[in-house]
């Protein structure tokens, strides 16, 4: 009979203690780079000739043996959960162990300091993440294959948990090669872990699982995995298990080394390893090690063959297949610890180490804009010396101007160099090159690639490309959600130029918030992800620019559509590729229509799909075919083409019986077990529709699916019913249709306040 460990020797206790760099070090003296810096292998940009075609450009540089080894020691990641999960205070462990900061601070501290991240004052008073926040660090790991320690250098991105500011997530995703999914020991999957899981798949990013609060009463780590399983539909296991459980966690059992795992000293600062496994979880640590190489066997050939062979993999080949199968996006490894008790998060740290991608492993590619659109995309070789591509993901204002991040995906980006706008073609010098450590700034001279740093004095938009002019390359941007609701603003008092300036800042900063002017009220209308986010805006403009203001009830962005109609009119389903509804088909013959007056007509078309005849709200799910139409050679024009279509489309549209579609939208409250009727009463008050419930020991979880127009006020609503114990989350699902009585409210509402309606 084979061993359960072929790879361990019997009977053999060892015991040595890992430290992190002296904290008595300045911060920035211990996590300063130097061979993993990118400067230390590039190279100076080589000029190519115009005429070079794109596909010989990959075959001209290739990755170097100073390439290869800088960037298999290098690591992009996130951190990324639902709300209240952790990832703040994790990102802040990380910082203290691997000597980057001096001392720890909570989230919300009694030292009115606040975690390093949290740098908003905003975010240290509410207790939340609203800006994505980047770091770096340098981190010994220690190998689950030699034992040894290696060192890797690594750029940290913590996210925000709540669905409001979800285009932190989104923009941070794009530009990662890794993600640690943080997940609450006892609540498990929620709302935005399932968001989040969706938006690491649309961006390919390889993910480890981090099951925080294992400390606290009624953590239960394997209902956590099995929801990965299932709710996330991701091959999940274990490769640790707790000693100790709630208040009495001491440490973990490591499944791939077989050592017992201790956080010792101030802070959990020492990390203790043991050959020797409590006899208390022997047990359970061989039950989940035999489902840890169960799962691996269905994900990875080589465990595959073992297992078929009734032979137990070593733990080289255990810890080999745990990689390839995380990177290939078919695993997600499971970790387990407390980062407010300081308990196994440097073993955490080995692993997004060990198992997650290098920048080397992740595939770039970008568009070549000589190209046409449907051409095949150039892979990008994150070699220095090839020529530089880099991403802008992130727009802040900083003391020095524009402050622009940016991920480098090939070449090197040097202080002083110039640099070419990928849209504009614009020649831009780069006056300032810094990496940033939260909300401060390393000055540094050259970066190259796989690494992300940021730049001053450089106009651009989120998801802009830069070149450094001798190739054409074009990357793709990130995905941005539409706003679901909107309201009006004025400042109190008199207008000053600071209103404006705000909103033109904060519009160009987060793609998700956006402003126009309502033509016929003249009022000022923000659109965002949820109250919480223009909330947030309101109260910044009254603190970074002295501009108080008054809002009010949002306006929910209802949709009006319509059933099928004969003629220029017809549905649109949303196209899957685009993401549009609307459309505009020309299908003219004989020239009965000249074609310089073709735009016009497509423009007046959108124009009067901008305000509905229903509510004024705009319309979705349209196209409109111009089939016909005539002329007059000397009165007719633009003007009288686009008002024709608009006239043309409005008459059609009210003989369809067009409908109001409100968003809806999907809940998820979290409650103590004693207020669950009174919490699926106020659901169902509200039109809700409970999709899902789950009762664990103390607490319990309700899913609905609610109509936006019906939440207002629900959070005072929520604490008043659940004595302030309860929290929800809610996320965008679809439109649909509102109810009859529902729909004549609004068009009768809409009527009134038309301006002819209003005049005495």
């Amino acid at each position: 009979m084979l061993p359960l460990f072929p790879a361990l020797a019997p009977n053999l206790s060892l015991r040595f203690a890992r430290k992190t760099l002296p904290l008595s070090f300045s911060p920035l003296t211990v996590a300063r780079r130097h061979a993993s810096a990118a400067a230390a292998a590039a190279k100076v940009t080589p000029k190519i000739a115009k005429d070079t075609p794109p596909s010989s450009l990959a075959q001209k540089f290739q990755l170097t043996e100073a390439d290869r080894r800088r960037l298999k020691y290098q690591r992009n990641i996130g951190v990324s959960a639902h709300i209240d999960s952790g990832k703040t205070t994790l990102t802040e462990r990380i910082l203290y162990y691997t000597g980057r900061i001096r001392d720890i601070h909570e989230v919300r501290g009694k030292d009115n300091v606040g975690a390093k991240m949290d740098s908003m004052e905003l975010e240290r008073e509410k207790g939340i993440t609203i800006q994505s926040a980047a770091t770096f660090c340098d981190w010994n790991a220690v190998s689950p294959t030699t034992g040894e320690q290696e060192k890797f250098a690594i750029n940290i991105i913590d996210t925000p948990g709540h669905v409001d500011f979800t285009i932190e997530v989104e923009r941070a995703l794009r530009v990662l090669d890794g993600a640690v999914l943080v997940l609450c020991a006892v609540s498990g999957v929620q709302s935005q872990t399932i968001t989040v899981d969706r938006q690491m798949r649309r961006y390919n990013v390889p993910r480890i699982s981090f099951i925080n609060k294992m400390d606290r009463p009624g953590a239960n780590p394997w209902r956590v995995v099995n929801q990965i399983r299932t709710k996330l539909r991701m091959p999940a296991a274990a490769v640790q298990v707790p000693i100790g459980v709630e208040d009495q966690l001491e440490g973990v059992v490591d499944l791939v080394q077989w050592k017992a795992i201790y956080n010792k000293g101030a802070k959990g600062v020492d990390v203790v390893e043991s050959d020797e496994i409590p006899a208390s979880v022997i047990e359970l640590a061989t039950q989940k090690r035999t489902e840890l190489i169960e799962q691996l066997a269905e994900v990875d050939d080589e465990i595959a063959e073992l297992f078929l062979n009734d032979a137990l993999p070593s733990n080289e080949q255990l810890a080999g297949a745990i990689r390839r199968a995380t990177v290939s996006l078919k695993f997600s490894p499971v970790f387990l610890g407390s980062a407010i008790k300081n308990t196994a998060v440097q073993p955490m740290l080995d692993g997004v180490c060990a198992y997650l991608a290098s920048p080397a492993e992740r595939e770039a590619v970008a568009h070549d804009t000589t190209q046409p659109a449907k051409a095949p995309l150039v892979e990008l070789v994150p070699a220095a010396a090839a020529p530089l591509v880099a991403l802008a993901f992130k727009l802040e204002e900083g003391r020095f101007g524009q402050l622009t991040y940016m991920r480098v995906y090939q070449g090197s980006l040097k202080k002083g160099q110039f640099i070419f706008h990928g849209r504009s073609g614009k020649r831009i010098k780069v006056p300032k090159l810094v990496r940033m450590h939260s909300n401060e700034m390393e000055d540094i001279d050259e970066i190259g690639p796989g690494e992300i740093c940021a730049i001053f004095g450089v106009e651009c938009a989120t998801g802009d490309t830069f070149t450094d002019g001798t190739t054409t390359y074009s990357m793709t941007s990130m995905f941005v959600p539409d706003p679901v609701i909107s309201l009006a603003i004025k400042p109190l008092g008199a207008e000053t130029p600071n209103f404006s300036r705000a909103l033109n800042r904060f519009q160009k900063e987060d793609p998700t918030f956006r402003v126009h002017i309502d033509h016929e009220s003249k009022e000022t209308i923000i659109s965002g992800m949820g109250e919480l986010h223009l909330e947030i805006y309101v109260e910044r403009m009254k603190r970074e620019y002295g501009v108080a203001c008054t809002t009010g009830r949002p306006q929910v962005a209802f949709r009006e559509t319509y059933a099928r109609v004969i003629g220029h009119v017809e549905p649109m389903e949303m196209d899957a590729e685009s993401g549009k509804d609307t459309g505009f088909e020309n299908v003219v013959m004989g020239g009965n229509v000249p074609s310089n007056y073709i735009p016009a007509v497509e423009k007046g078309f959108y124009e009067a799909l901008e305000k509905g005849t229903l509510s004024g709200n705009s319309i979705s799910g349209v196209r409109m075919v111009l089939r016909d139409g005539a002329f007059h050679a000397v009165d007719s024009s633009e003007l009288a083409f686009r008002l024709a279509a608009i006239g043309a489309f409005r008459e059609a549209y009210l003989k369809t019986k067009p409908v109001i579609l409100e968003p809806i939208m999907t809940v998820e409250v979290v409650a103590p077990v004693e207020f669950q009727s009174a919490v699926i009463g106020g659901l169902n008050a509200r039109r809700g529709t409970i999709i899902d419930s789950e009762v664990r020991e103390d607490e319990f979880t309700a899913v609905a699916e609610v109509a936006l127009n019906d939440m207002f006020g629900y959070s005072s609503q929520l604490r008043g019913a659940t004595q302030g114990k309860g929290e929800f989350s809610m996320e965008y699902k679809n439109h649909m249709p509102v109810l009859p009585n529902v729909q004549i409210e609004l068009q009768e509402a809409y009527r009134k306040s038309l301006p002819h309606n209003n005049k005495k």
